[in-house]
Formats: structure tokens, sequence, C-alpha cells
């Protein structure tokens, strides 16, 4: 076969996406709180030319398995999870790569997870009823069944409801952190979801550490069982990310990041805007010993 030549090698390269090659690890279906059903996500990770996805739905390892169908052995999707945990009085999500579908102790923590959620849902909307806004019993209907509840399904109830023009709205009316509707959530010591992750085969990681969180917060969290930091991520500008690495090459912890796709609401947000390279991704699936 003859050698490419020069111009046709940049031509081609040029052509690609600018992610080719990357890899997003941390994406949401409709499993949780996400928008794109699992063939779509495949899709559009083809289309942004990710080498991989990892699926990390809130509480929930129920989107993996058909987003892996759907890719067959045109995209490696990680099996990962999103778990609500806390640390330090603060709720935190610790991401769960490459974990074991078949795990029974995480799934079962899953599942307790999730009807805690059902639980905060269903106060949520008697808060709503109580303040005079009137939701359809029909709507709610279902969404309780087993699914991993979260503000985006209660603010899409708002817009069914014409409460609010759009979820933005609904947030900013309603569900914000400091909303009066809003119910705490009843989350995982840290120690615990790390602990769990790690009996699973898996590698567990802070995700997209906010902007009060300090070197001491990581390094408590290491010594918790957590061993990677999200350092890319929407919001993390270029000075914070590079922070967050600095700290995870002083502690020996691995990298992550991802776009925290929910849908196309976000631009910031969609598929393939944050992502690691296809080598620190190696650098964790060594971390699970897989």
């Amino acid at each position: 076969m003859p050698a490419r030549q020069p111009f046709t090698t940049l031509c081609q390269s040029l052509a690609r996406p600018r992610s080719h090659g990357r890899v997003d690890l941390h994406v949401h279906t409709t499993s949780s709180d996400g928008v794109y059903r699992p063939a779509q996500i495949v899709e559009l990770a083809r289309r942004s030319g990710l080498a991989a996805v990892a699926v990390t739905d809130h509480d929930t390892l129920d989107g993996v398995a058909p987003t892996q169908r759907a890719a067959g052995d045109t995209l490696e999707v990680i099996p990962g999870v999103e778990i609500t945990a806390e640390h330090a009085g603060r709720e935190l999500h610790l991401l769960g790569y490459f974990v074991r579908l078949d795990d029974e102790p995480l799934a079962q923590a899953m599942a307790e997870l999730r009807v805690r959620r059902a639980e905060r849902f269903r106060e949520m909307i008697g808060r709503l009823q109580a303040a005079g806004v009137r939701i359809a019993a029909d709507s709610i209907d279902g969404l309780t069944d087993g699914a991993a509840l979260g503000r985006r399904h209660l603010a899409e109830l708002l817009v069914k409801a014409r409460q609010a023009a759009n979820v933005r709205e609904a947030f900013q009316r309603w569900l914000g952190d400091r909303g009066r509707i809003v119910v705490p959530k009843k989350c995982l010591p840290v120690e615990r979801a790390a602990a769990l992750v790690r009996q699973a085969g898996g590698v567990a990681a802070w995700a997209h550490p906010s902007y009060h969180a300090c070197y001491d917060a990581l390094v408590d969290l290491q010594r918790q069982g957590v061993q990677a930091v999200e350092v890319n991520f929407p919001g993390a500008h270029a000075g914070r990310e590079r922070v967050l690495r600095g700290w995870a090459r002083k502690l020996g912890m691995a990298v992550t990041g991802g776009s925290d796709c929910h849908g196309p609401d976000e631009p910031r947000r969609a598929l393939g805007a944050c992502s690691v390279t296809r080598d620190e991704l190696e650098t964790l699936r060594q971390l699970s010993n897989r």
C-alpha cells in the first residue's frame, strides 16, 4: 500500500472533529435525569469523534447495558455511576468507573438511594401543592416506579403544567438549591460510597469539585478511598483545571473529565464539550484492574 501523502494526512486531520480520540467520562441518559436515550448518546458520541463515553447516571446503573448494546463494537461504553454522597456535611457526587453491573452490594445501595429520591420527589410535589401549584396526577403516575428521580423531572412537570416557561425558569422560580420547595437529599457517606465502588471492581472519582473545594479536602477524600478527581468539566476554567491537575499529581491520583451532558439545552454541556485523553482513560482502567 502506498504511503499517505503529507497533504492528504493534513486534510484528514483537519477534517476530524476536535474531540477525535478523546473520551467523555460523565454522561447521563434517560435512566436518570438525562434527555437522551442510549442510542442517541451513541450517535452523538460518534458524530463528535469520541473514542469512548462513560454512562454515569445518578444512583443507577440501568442506562449502561442499553448504551453498550446500541454501541456494539463501534464505541467503548464504560460502565459508571454518579453516587449521591456526603463529605464534611456537604453533598458530594462520587463517580464510579468500570464497576461490575452485577455487583449486589452496589446495586442494593443504589436501589435504596432511588427509593429515597422517590420519597423526596413526592415531598416536593406536596410542597408545591401547598404553595398553590397544581400538577396533574396523571403526569406523575409511573415516574416514581424505580427511576432515579431528580429536580429536573420536577422541572419538566412544572413546564408541562404551564407553571414555568422552560426548565431553567422552573429552577429559578422553584427548584434552586435554596428554593423554598427543595427537600435535602439523603446521601451515602463518601467513605462507604467509595468502598462500594472499589468492591465492585471500580475506580472512585470526585465529580466537579466546587470552587470552595480545597487541597485538604482532596487529601481527606483520598484517605477515604477516592482515587481520582474530575479536572475538566463545565464551569471549570483553564486555571482551575491546572490547579486540580497539580493537586492530583502531588497526591498520585488519577484524573477524569466529562461534559456532564444531560441534554441539548445547555451548549457548554454538549456531549464531548469536556473530555480527557485516552491515555488518562487507560490510567483509570489500570486502577480498576481491568
